[in-house]
């Protein structure tokens, strides 16, 4: 099973690891093309006005700039799953899984950063700073990276069960060609926002301790807080329902 996850606005600052090269990444091969995006960044910071800098980062204050002022290609990294510092992140809490259940997350998630495209949880990460949706000049990379990866990603996916705990926002950087699994979070029957990052936290956290191979192992789970609802059949993807207790 192949878990598809979110990035966060939100992250940590440091970083102990190597600075990116042409092998940090799954799909080496297409290591140019994350370039041309991170390219049109680095420039962008470099060179932008301050007001196209509050657009592009999502923060109005400048005194915050200079944090994100050194070029990725030479700024320290961490994994991913450890740079990003949401509410998903803070619900998932990696750093205190098991050994096997980190490996887990590691080789089992991809991550779809708005900068870099889909990379692996354990992918190293500089810290960046962008906001969701924003152009770079004329580059948008969601678009981007859905006509450059999609092909590569179907080919890794190939024919794995997916778990796809995205906001639907991320869809524009891909639509797996499988039939997916998604989630629906409900409270006193609406449908919640702000939870709903929390329990795909928890979910991967619950996926990742018992080591799930397959959705019907994770149906089969009692998770804390949520009680399976329904399963509801669509056309692209198989919903699964709980609701929150």
């Amino acid at each position: 099973m192949v878990i598809l996850f979110a990035p966060s606005e939100g992250k940590k600052e440091g970083g102990i690891l190597p600075p990116i090269n042409s092998e940090s990444y799954i799909f080496p091969e297409l290591y140019s093309k994350r370039l041309e995006v991170v390219k049109a960044y680095e420039t962008l910071v470099r060179e932008g006005s301050d007001e196209r800098l509050v657009d592009l980062f999502g923060i109005k204050n400048i005194k915050e700039f200079e944090r994100y002022k050194t070029p990725l290609r030479e700024a320290p990294t961490m994994k991913a799953i450890e740079r990003y510092d949401g509410v998903a992140y803070d619900y998932l809490q990696y750093k205190s899984l098991e050994r096997d259940a980190q490996a887990y997350v590691d080789n089992r998630v991809i991550l779809f950063s708005n900068l870099f495209g889909p990379i692996r949880a354990r992918d190293p990460l500089p810290d960046y700073k962008l906001k969701q949706g924003s152009l770079i000049g004329s580059l948008v990379p969601e678009k981007h990276y859905k006509e450059y990866f999609s092909n590569v990603l179907d080919r890794y996916i190939g024919d794995q069960e997916v778990l796809d705990l995205r906001a639907g926002f991320y869809d524009k950087f891909y639509v797996p060609k499988n039939k997916t699994t998604t989630l629906k979070f409900l409270k006193e029957g609406k449908v919640v926002s702000h939870w709903a990052k929390a329990y795909r936290g928890v979910i991967l956290r619950e996926a990742a301790t018992h080591r799930v191979e397959t959705i019907e192992e994770l149906l089969a789970l009692q998770i804390e807080g949520l009680m399976f609802s329904e399963i509801r059949e669509m056309k692209r993807a198989t919903e699964i329902v709980y609701t929150i207790f």
